[in-house]
């Protein structure tokens, strides 16, 4: 299980959960439940700091809870 935020919702327009991971650029999952939805964000996270890594760009360490104005 990964540290970072995971902003999860439902989308009428998508008919799911979505899972949005903001400290990642473009990670966002979705699923029919939130269970689905979470556990499909922790595989996309996996798979978004794998391909990071492999192109050698920077990962963010997590921040945990992000605070907005």
């Amino acid at each position: 299980m990964t540290k970072y935020e995971i902003i999860l919702y439902w989308s009428d327009e998508d008919e799911a959960f979505i899972a949005e991971v903001p400290e990642l650029p473009g990670c966002v999952a979705d699923g029919p439940t939130r269970q689905e939805a979470l556990a499909n964000a922790e595989v996309v996270i996996s798979e978004w700091l794998d391909t990071a890594r492999d192109l050698g760009r920077p990962v963010p360490e997590p921040k945990g809870r992000l605070l907005f104005a």
